[in-house]
């Protein structure tokens, strides 16, 4: 019992079993000396009881004597408490990172709510009388750790480990209420927490294993499963391996959990509470207990807002900048927690979360007759999927139904459903309808201000009435909808005509919107296609958007609204069947049935190590992370858990607001005026260098006299806290002065001739002859959009000033230090011996830790420099969204000539790149993309071209896959073309065109494809691909309205920097006396698991167990002039050094090994330092010789290639754009691998990463230029929802590699490219859909297939109904 004394556990171990009063008090009396107290605000007595804040954390009571109503949780915890594993990850509760558990007691059930909450938004002043749990309170490497901890970490379900402490913790309250629970409670547990490392899958397995479900022999492993087929017999059974044991795991105990704090229970149980109220700097909270006071605070304060959840407020005054003075928190006023039934319906307490009115319907549910609940069920169905389960946990009914959002998921179905509100002020109490008066506009309704919804009345439905709910949006989960909607039908007795109907919609303009018209059009009518084929133009006329409409996709949006409603009339024909009222059983008039979810155990296949490798040897072997149990009990330490120093200031960055424009004047007085602020840093203050300087072009640190781009930098302010920084950066005042013609898109770079120098052209045989000798050609292009690099941690740094000889640590959050060093050095005009950089571990990087990290650390070592003291800064994520940019969008154009046999004889491919307004490292990457403008194929005549356009957005970067991503795909596109102009398979034209045995690429680089061919034919043999391809053809048959695709991709990736002097490593090893070893060399831990990997090369190299090798961190004063950790060269590189290193350390030893051939490790350390042999040895790695001539336009740019294929199928909807990933099968050449569990997660992480890139993710930007993506509100990465259905990952076996070390490949990027595959099976699916509607050949689909394209691809009669707007549907 962590932090507990027996006492204390023997009398309540159950959270639900209650004690008497007096028994209550003496256990406070036991708490009191069994529980540490912290008094974080000052002295109690100076301030009335009702002013000060009183909950529990991880079992220890804090009192807070001077409570602040602006800071919520999460800063609290971190800054406060130093509790520093709950993370900031988005601030605005729509990743995860920061869960936390709360408990409270409930005195009128008397029983102990466990729910899990986003810390970032919960407000502080709201947890008087909570229990708070966060990861350090449930486990540590210090007492115990607890099982939901150890499974994750065994499961290798932590990567970087940043989003961890949130996994475990979301898992864990789930524990905490359900011991057993369900997969389908699992995922919707995680649906709120975002990884962007490990692909979901390994965080499911090890969840899985606390399941009960006795329907599969695999459900709690991740062996052979009788769900798979047969099992592969050319392997012995014994031989098969595991990447986890599950019999080594830790129980589940619930006897084990902290206790809920007696005291509290005494405190909720009193009689008579008193109002609490707490003061801040600019804001006051008031949490009143009687409905009677609520309404007078309303009354007197009509204009402060209502608090329950803060999922609104929130948000508004953290990214909006909103200030309330006042704000009335009524989560203590019983009447909003009533529930009463009557005969017609039930009155809900508006107070209730949505979560819990999803448990009371469900509650109510089966106490009725089914003709009743109609309307219960409907809104169960969009309460799971409304919003994530830690924001329904504290989100409240009555404050979403009154938020009137205009996309609202409620509003529409409780319109529909005819319910109403129960409304209380000074004036008395009135039921106000909800309907299409009460939705007045953009937020409002007709509530006067000083009125408060106490409750929500939910009506019975009535025999012969049905209800349903829709909704469409960017993810399946945790997303606000695109389009929603609420239909309710009642039908005379015994018939099919319609006596009534409501139909709402959300997303359909400023509010809730009622279809009255259409409505009317159907009552008096029968259920039937005569009826409803002339509603739906009726429908489409009365709800119009005109095409500039807010939030854009106006095609996709009235496409909805006819597809809803189809729906709607289809699942009605099938309850009308089942009331024998109608008899027809047209297949195209069956219900759509739901997209499949249920995710399956997968298959993992590697090669076994050999018989003959000692059991101490590693490598080979499925290790874990090395940090992972520390990563799973938040013990991990990453850039922002270092604590402040004495007189540390925070640093907030002041950015353009236009994208192209002269700074005419910056005005600081104001930010120099708040509380706090002790400087403000421009150009002007930077000693030495003002540029970086890359590939050829400067890049300024903060602008002096122009912008060209929204988001560049032009000074930072300095703060005591992060706060006022906040606030100081917001109050300065920049003047400027318009530039003419910026420049945002490809199209008007290319007119204009704004590129970066040079642009690159790279051809093999004659092109432009062999046009003319071929069967057919074919003109295309495609368009593939940016991505985020969305690394859970952001931007982080924090600069120290030694104090003497202009020395500096930086602790920075970077994929290369040694850039880092160098920047700062030039910035501050000194040595680079001045200047050490730290590196423990970084929460993720992709590439986007680079170039922008060493200026943003640069820009704060001049705030150290200028203030003489320590400096953080800490991007927001919509800052470092809007900073830092992104994956390169590019335009593809392609001219391809082929034989009608489908040989391709020519291809012309032409690459446009928008760089942004920088060069940063956008001329590599079009290098990038033309090296693999052949993907596998052999296309005798090929000539590509490649230019970075310069534009007024903000610069884009290195991501993960370098441009390999982009050139693949519009390959592949252009070979989907010439199958579908010749009417074959696709993978047949593939298999055409294949490189064979050995080969030359098109820049005259020697390679053999055997590997290649075997992924490519493992592929199809391991995923059944011919059978499966028959049987999707069947379902399209058979299934109008949905329709199955599958595609396989094949992928050649060239592995290393191109920059021949950039993957040269370095490394140093110490021996202690102990024995105990320590590695540091230059690479960076960011997820990949190369200190892992690293810590296996030491143990074979010096033939010592793991556990005697300790790898602390990466620094620049250890191992200098290291290369990035990039480009999936870094274990091969690396591991060389740390192997060059141990070799000489091992070979000093030989005289006392061969001395004493029996002797100990430890006994051959002693004596070695006896006799004066030194321990510590350096090692190092020159790298391949890489090059590349472009005048000749040949050379060896790659250390060498990584192969794989991924065959993937999907179920798409096509009436509104919906899929699932039914099955991936990848098959991948990793030579050797050096640790499968970490290549299976990093296989699998990036394919989740193109999957999101191909599929979902979208950067959208305003005609000015300014990003409008900048959080996970607006933009959606893979969730759990995304993972594929039965994920199977296979290894080729029997593959070597001579040049990387043990013969292993690096596999951080080749597979993210294999995302692209879920993009080609919806197109391949969208081509069924289109040939059902007579529509043949190539058509143009964009990347990401998002639902909109998707749905628009599949041309169905509603979205052909559809008046095409000039904008295209876009925004």
């Amino acid at each position: 019992m962590d932090g507990h004394g027996a006492g204390v556990a023997a009398i309540s171990q159950d959270f639900h079993t209650m004690a008497t009063e007096d028994t209550l008090r003496t256990l406070c009396l036991a708490e009191s000396f069994f529980c540490n107290l912290y008094k974080v605000g000052g002295n109690m007595a100076t301030r009335k009881q009702g002013d000060t804040l009183c909950f529990y954390i991880n079992g220890k009571k804090v009192t807070e004597n001077h409570a602040d109503p602006e800071m919520t949780l999460l800063p609290f915890l971190r800054e406060k408490l130093r509790l520093t594993g709950t993370k900031y990850g988005c601030g605005g509760g729509g990743c995860g990172a920061c869960t936390i558990m709360v408990s409270r007691y409930q005195p009128a059930s008397k029983t102990i709510r466990h729910f899990s909450a986003n810390a970032c938004l919960l407000p502080l002043c709201q947890l008087h009388g909570a229990a708070v749990i966060t990861v350090e309170g449930i486990g540590s490497t210090k007492t115990r750790i607890h099982p939901v901890q150890e499974r994750i970490a065994k499961a290798h379900g932590s990567q970087c480990g940043f989003c961890t402490p949130g996994m475990v913790m979301s898992m864990y309250t789930l524990l905490r209420n359900r011991p057993q629970p369900t997969m389908e409670d699992i995922t919707q547990a995680l649906a709120g927490n975002l990884c962007r490392c490990t692909g979901y899958r390994p965080i499911i397995d090890g969840c899985r294993t606390f399941c009960q479900e006795a329907n599969c022999c695999q459900i709690n492993g991740v062996g052979e499963c009788c769900l798979n087929g047969e099992k592969n017999i050319s392997e012995p059974e014994q031989e098969k391996q595991q990447l986890f044991n599950k019999e080594d795991l830790l129980p589940l105990d619930p006897t084990q959990e902290l206790i809920f704090p007696p005291e509290l229970i005494l405190m909720a149980e009193t009689a008579n509470p008193e109002t609490l109220t707490f003061h801040g700097e600019r804001m006051t909270w008031v949490l009143p207990t009687s409905l009677e006071e609520l309404v007078h605070l309303k009354t007197s304060n009509p204009n402060a807002p209502l608090v329950m959840g803060n999922t609104n407020i929130g948000p508004d005054m953290k990214f909006k900048g909103v200030l309330h003075p006042l704000i009335i928190s009524p989560t203590r006023v019983m009447e909003l927690f009533e529930v009463t039934q009557t005969p017609q319906g039930v009155w809900f307490g508006a107070g209730w979360s949505l979560s819990e009115v999803q448990s009371l319907l469900e509650d109510l549910v089966p106490q009725f007759p089914a003709t009743k609940t109609e309307l219960f069920k409907a809104l169960i169905q969009q309460l799971r999927n409304l919003a994530s389960q830690q924001i329904r946990n504290v989100a409240s009914l009555g404050g979403n139904i009154v938020s009137a959002y205009p996309n609202s998921d409620l509003n529409p179905i409780l319109a529909a459903g005819n319910c109403k509100l129960s409304v209380f002020s000074s004036g008395g109490k009135r039921e106000v309808a909800l309907n299409q008066d009460f939705f007045v506009s953009l937020g409002k309704t007709v509530l006067k201000p000083e009125e408060i919804v106490v409750s929500v009345f939910i009506p019975f439905s009535r025999k012969g009435e049905f209800v349903r709910a829709f909704r469409q949006a960017p993810r399946k989960e945790s997303a606000f909808a695109t389009v929603t909607t609420g239909m309710r039908v009642l039908f005379s007795e015994g018939s099919r005509v319609v006596e009534d109907v409501s139909i709402y919609y959300g997303g359909m303009g400023p509010t809730t919107v009622c279809a009255a018209k259409t409505c009317l059009a159907l009552i008096a009518k029968p259920w039937n296609d005569d009826t409803l084929s002339p509603v739906y133009d009726i429908l489409l006329e009365e709800l119009t958007l005109p095409p500039s409409a807010p939030g854009g996709k106006v095609e996709f949006r009235q496409s909805l609204t006819l597809s809803f409603l189809f729906k709607f009339y289809l699942e009605i024909l099938q309850k009308l069947r089942e009331m024998n009222v109608i008899t027809d059983e047209l297949l195209e008039k069956m219900p759509i049935q739901p997209l499949p979810r249920e995710i399956q155990p997968g298959l993992h296949e590697f090669q076994n190590v050999s018989k003959d490798q000692s059991n101490q040897d590693p490598v080979g072997r499925p290790i874990m992370h090395r940090s992972a149990i520390s990563q799973a009990t938040g013990e991990a330490v990453y850039c922002d858990d270092i604590p402040r120093t004495e007189g540390e200031l925070f640093l907030a960055l002041v950015t353009s607001s236009r994208a192209h424009a002269k700074i005419t004047g910056l005005d600081v007085s104001e930010a120099l005026q708040v509380p706090g602020v002790v400087d403000v840093v421009t150009a002007g203050d930077i000693p030495g260098k003002k540029v970086r300087t890359l590939e050829g072009y400067d890049e300024e640190l903060l602008a002096e006299k122009e912008v060209s781009c929204v988001g560049q930098m032009i000074c930072a302010v300095l703060a005591d806290t992060r706060a006022h920084a906040k606030r100081a950066a917001a109050a300065v005042k920049i003047s400027y002065e318009d530039l003419p013609e910026p420049v945002f898109t490809i199209e008007e770079a290319v007119e204009k001739s704004s590129f970066f120098e040079p642009q690159r052209t790279i051809e093999r045989g004659n092109v432009t002859e062999a046009f003319k000798s071929v069967d057919q050609t074919f003109e295309g292009e495609v368009r593939i959009g940016g991505q985020e690099h969305f690394y859970m941690e952001t931007q982080s740094m924090l600069v120290v000033p030694v104090g003497e000889e202009a020395e500096f640590k930086a602790y920075v959050s970077s994929q290369w230090p040694t850039l880092t060093q160098l920047a700062i050095a030039e910035t501050l005009g000194i040595p680079s011996n001045r200047v050490t950089c730290h590196v423990k571990r970084i929460g993720g990087g992709f590439g986007g830790k680079i170039c922008k990290t060493a200026i943003l650390a640069s820009i704060t070592s001049v705030a150290a420099w200028k203030t003489n003291r320590a400096v953080r800064c800490v991007l927001e994520r919509g800052e470092d969204m809007l900073i830092t940019g992104a994956r390169h969008p590019v335009l593809g154009k392609y001219k391809v000539g082929f034989m009608n046999d489908g040989r391709i004889v020519a291809a012309d491919l032409q690459y446009f790149t928008n760089a942004g307004n920088t060069v940063d490292e956008s001329v590599s990457v079009v290098e990038k993309i033309l090296f693999h403008v052949d993907n596998v194929y052999n296309i005798p005549n090929l000539r590509g071209r490649g230019a970075a356009c310069r534009t007024n957005l903000p610069s884009n970067t290195a991501f993960r896959g370098f441009g390999v991503p982009q050139s693949a795909f519009v390959v592949e596109n252009m070979i989907n073309d010439v199958a579908m102009v010749l009417g074959r398979p696709a993978d047949q034209i593939r298999e055409t065109n294949m490189y064979k045995g050995l080969s030359l690429t098109h820049y005259k680089f020697e390679f053999s494809a055997e590997n290649m061919l075997r992924c490519w034919e493992q592929c199809k043999a391991k995923s059944d691909y011919d059978a499966r391809r028959r049987a999707i053809e069947q379902f399209n048959q058979q299934s109008r309205w949905k329709k199955r695709g599958m595609s396989i991709i094949p992928i050649k990736h060239g592995n290393a920097i191109t920059e021949r002097s950039s993957n040269q490593a370095g490394a140093l090893v110490h021996i202690y006396q102990d024995g105990s070893v320590v590695v540091t060399h230059g690479g960076i831990e960011m997820g990949q698991g190369i200190h892992t990997k690293l810590q296996q090369v030491a143990s074979r190299e010096l033939h010592i167990p793991a556990s005697k090798i300790h790898i602390s961190e990466t620094s620049t004063n250890t191992v200098p002039n290291s290369s990035a950790s990039a480009a999936s060269f870094t274990a091969d590189s690396n591991g060389m050094a740390v192997k060059n290193a141990c070799q000489t350390l091992y070979q000093r030893l030989v005289p006392i090994r061969e001395n004493n051939p029996k002797g100990s490790w430890e006994t051959w350390i002693k004596e070695a330092f006896s006799e004066k042999i030194s321990l510590s040895a350096t090692g190092f790695y020159g790298g391949p010789d890489i090059y590349m001539d472009w005048e000749k336009m040949e050379g060896r740019p790659h250390a060498y290639f990584v192969f794989a294929a991924c065959c993937c199928e999907v179920e798409l909807d096509c009436l509104t754009g919906d899929y699932t990933t039914v099955r991936t099968d990848i098959v991948v050449d990793v030579g050797r691998s050096l640790n499968p569990s970490v290549d299976i997660g990093q296989i699998e992480g990036a394919f989740m990463q193109g999957l999101g890139l191909y599929t979902m993710e979208e950067l959208k930007f305003s005609p000015s230029g300014l990003l409008y993506t900048r959080g996970p509100s607006q933009y959606k990465i893979p969730a759990v929802c995304d993972l594929p259905l039965q994920f199977n990952i296979y290894l080729l076996p029997d593959s070597d590699n001579p040049h990387a070390i043990y013969s292993s490949k690096g596999i951080g990027e080749p597979v993210l490219f294999l995302g692209s595959s879920v993009f080609f099976a919806i197109k391949d699916a969208a081509a069924a859909a289109r040939l059902q509607s007579g529509l043949v050949g190539p058509f143009s689909l964009d990347s990401p297939s998002t639902p909109e394209r998707a749905c628009l691809a599949c041309a169905s009669v509603f979205t052909q109904k559809i008046p095409v707007s000039k904008l295209n549907g876009t925004d």
